[in-house]
């Protein structure tokens, strides 16, 4: 037995000595590190004096753990994650190896050579995870209980306000009390659950009732104290629409609106687009269609863009994706195009329809940019708003997030007269459409660097008292300060020069945009000493992978070489924006920080690809241009990021001075592991995330978002964990909360429904929770 245990282990050596030495020769001449060449001949000799039964095995693999060592402190210091992978295995593997029987070996080894170094990576691999579960120590800012406000509060905006601040005037719930939360209600929506999960939904409150859509077409109205159904509104005939064109035809939100002047019906309405390209008013007390309101409470999207969508209404082609905003009773509605299937994709025109009639009031679209008339065929391919828009209705503007001219990853054929919109800011005159000014943030995007985020508006103070401010968060993770006057940054904003290169036909911006006010949150340039896996030879594959590919940064032009996307195409900050204390001057953010492959594929090479699939691992046509566009995960062999974690964080900025306060890793590392096989250790990692937060003048954040499935509440002042509840799925979504005028309870909602780009279950749940009742 002991004969077949050192051959076993001879084996092993050769084969890990043989992985490192090939795979480090590769790396070495594609100019990494050396370690583990070095490494490999270690191994390689460790396995010969073993196999020759000689002693010096114990010394070669004890030398081979201090190198590991060494080098591993080198490079990433006391990161916990980064040394585990580094560390356990040869650690582990020398432990094993000293429970052989040495007699049979000359020279009479001392096992020390080994156990000794094999302790210490151990050792220092346990320091490092004790402090990542060790309890929060950072101070708390407490708000007196005797400060408690009771007035009533609704929630009648997306964002809460019309410039979506997301800041909740009641401090009922705060720092001393909101361990105390208990969950008040919970309702399940009965409707299938889709292949792709996307239940987004803030709801809205308003008159005692939560309205939400618990899918495009769907909007269900809930009594708020209860989460009892009050009534559904359903589409006709929704189970025949085909939502593939459009990815998930996801909702999230609805929006509101009350007349200033009393009517028998409609008096206050819901409003929302349904997968039929039609934009519908209902009754908020009865769910029942607006008579007034278009044609039997419809208006049709379609109109003006008929020759450009498929003839039968099932086939989604362009549907609102985020809720319209209302501003002094214009409904303000775009839409998502599918933006990387056709260089000849529907418009993307950005329309002001009349909240009480429903008729067109106008129709601004890039293409057409000062507005002119066009004549029911509004031009195609033009950069849309698939995000949320906010608006100022004492300036009459609305603020415009805008996407990519399609397709997003190939520009060679896009006219330059749309480059001015692409990824861009826009501010719209919500009475006509004019035009007021507008703001780029990515000049010549080619990776897909939409404005998700809604836009933030802010009063900042400024020499000569208050600035009307917009702030403009993006997927590069850097926040715009611009006056939303004028357009005009109020951070200066310096042209920054970019990697050049691309693909033949492709022209590339020289320089782009970069804020000098808030830090950029996205986190440090990529380096191949950033490179994870659970092991070091799946480590070694991501480190090969990261030298062969194309990166030299951001904004590194995408080729037809595998081209590191970094922050990858889904951020950065995303829809779920930021949120703003506008008592305090916090502001508080997450972020994702996940890289990604993007690659050029010739036409002519790929006609036998097959197109779609899921966000991160995809196949675009982008039609009528002479590439197609492949997107994959930057994952080792063994399923895990190829880049060592946080790949979430979350942040406390003051808006005065533009300091970051606080920085924290978001979410643990309980639910996720190789393979999609959580680990269940509740150890703060930093993990994917989609949603945004809200804050309270409680001192309270509030966000769910993150893939360990937790609705958390933090120290808005220091970001410390001070409540957390667990979620049936991930809250992909933004929170809400209200004061209820009947019983004079804070709530705060979220909707927990899964993320078809991050692993975890599917739910169709809105969950409520609030102080438990006074006796």
């Amino acid at each position: 037995m002991p004969r077949l245990a050192t051959w076993i282990f001879t084996a092993l050596f050769a084969a890990l000595g043989i992985a490192h030495a090939i795979g480090g020769t590769q790396l070495l001449l594609a100019g990494g590190s050396g370690y583990f060449l070095l490494a490999g001949v270690l191994l390689l000799g460790t396995a010969l004096a073993l196999g020759l039964g000689r002693g010096a095995a114990v010394s070669l693999y004890g030398l081979y753990l201090l190198l590991t060592l060494g080098w591993s402190w080198w490079e990433v210091g006391l990161d916990g994650w980064a040394l585990a992978p580094r560390l356990l295995q040869p650690a582990v593997l020398g432990l094993l190896f000293t429970a052989l029987p040495f007699s049979a070996l000359r020279g009479r080894p001392w096992r020390g050579t080994v156990t000794l170094p094999a302790l210490a990576c151990c050792a220092l691999v346990a320091i490092a995870g004790i402090a990542a579960v060790l309890p929060d120590t950072r101070p708390l800012y407490k708000i007196p209980p005797e400060q408690v406000a009771e007035a009533a509060s609704e929630w009648r905006n997306w964002g809460n306000t019309p410039g979506g601040t997301r800041f909740v005037a009641s401090n009922q719930i705060n720092t001393v009390n909101v361990d105390q939360l208990e969950l008040a209600w919970r309702y399940d929506s009965d409707l299938p659950l889709p292949l792709y999960p996307n239940f987004e939904v803030t709801p809205l409150m308003a008159d005692g009732r939560l309205y939400a859509c618990l899918k495009a077409g769907v909007v269900v109205a809930l009594e708020a104290e209860s989460g009892r159904e009050v009534w559904r509104y359903t589409t006709p005939d929704l189970d025949s629409f085909d939502f593939t064109a459009v990815f998930g035809a996801k909702c999230r939100g609805v929006s509101f609106y009350e007349s200033p002047q009393p009517q028998a019906q409609c008096g206050q309405r819901v409003i929302f687009a349904s997968p039929d390209g039609r934009l519908r008013a209902v009754d908020a007390a009865t769910g029942e269609a607006c008579a007034g309101f278009g044609k039997n409470g419809a208006v049709d999207l379609h109109a003006g863009m008929a020759r450009q969508l498929p003839e039968s209404r099932r086939k989604v082609a362009a549907i609102p994706s985020s809720p319209p905003a209302i501003i002094d009773g214009v409904i303000v509605v775009g839409q998502t195009v599918s933006d990387l299937a056709s260089l000849d994709a529907p418009s993307g025109v950005v329309r002001g329809y009349d909240a009480e009639t429903g008729a067109l009031r106008w129709a601004w679209n890039a293409a057409q940019a000062e507005g002119e008339d066009p004549d029911d065929a509004y031009a195609r391919a033009t950069p849309n708003a698939w995000g949320p828009i906010s608006g100022d209705p004492d300036l009459g503007l609305v603020f415009v997030p805008l996407g990519n001219s399609p397709p997003d990853y190939y520009g060679g054929q896009r006219p330059e007269s749309l480059d001015r919109f692409t990824t861009a800011i826009i501010a719209l005159d919500a009475a006509s459409g004019r035009l007021r000014w507008s703001f780029q943030t990515v000049h010549h995007d080619l990776w897909d660097y939409d404005l998700a985020a809604q836009p933030v508006a802010v009063d900042l103070p400024g020499e000569y008292g208050k600035v009307p401010a917009l702030l403009v968060p993006t997927k590069l993770a850097e926040i715009f300060v611009l006056d939303r006057r004028t357009g005009r940054p109020i951070d200066p904003v310096i042209e920054q020069p970019v990697p050049q290169g691309g693909v033949p036909g492709e022209r590339t911006a020289p320089t782009q945009p970069q804020t000098t006010g808030f830090p950029s949150l996205a986190g440090p340039k990529l380096r191949e000493e950033d490179m994870w896996g659970m092991t070091p030879l799946d480590q070694l594959w991501c480190r090969l992978r990261f030298r062969q590919a194309n990166y030299e940064g951001p904004f590194t032009p995408v080729t037809e070489q595998d081209t590191i996307m970094f922050p990858g195409t889904a951020g950065g900050i995303n829809w779920g924006s930021v949120s703003v204390d506008t008592e305090r001057g916090l502001l508080v953010v997450n972020t994702l920080r996940f890289a990604n492959f993007g690659r050029l594929i010739r036409r002519e090479q790929a006609a036998a690809e097959k197109f779609g699939g899921k966000e991160g691992t995809a196949v675009f046509e982008q039609a009528g241009t002479p590439y197609i566009f492949a997107q994959s995960t930057f994952m080792s062999p063994l399923g895990v990021p190829c880049q060592r974690p946080p790949y979430g964080t979350i942040h406390g900025l003051d808006l005065a001075s533009r300091r970051q306060v606080w920085s924290h890793s978001f979410g643990t590392s309980a639910k996720s592991g190789p393979f999609n096989i959580p680990t269940l250790l509740p150890i703060r990692m930093g993990v994917p995330n989609m949603g945004g937060s809200i804050i309270t003048a409680g001192g309270v954040a509030f966000i769910g978002a993150a893939q360990d499935r937790k609705l958390r509440a933090l120290d808005s002042a220091s970001g410390r964990e001070l409540w957390s509840y667990e979620l049936p799925a991930i809250a992909a979504a933004t929170p809400m909360s209200f004061v209820s005028a009947s019983d004079g309870r804070q709530y705060v909602v979220i909707a927990a429904g899964g993320h078809y780009g991050i692993p975890g279950p599917s739910a169709a749940a809105i969950l409520a929770f609030a102080l438990p009742r006074a006796e």
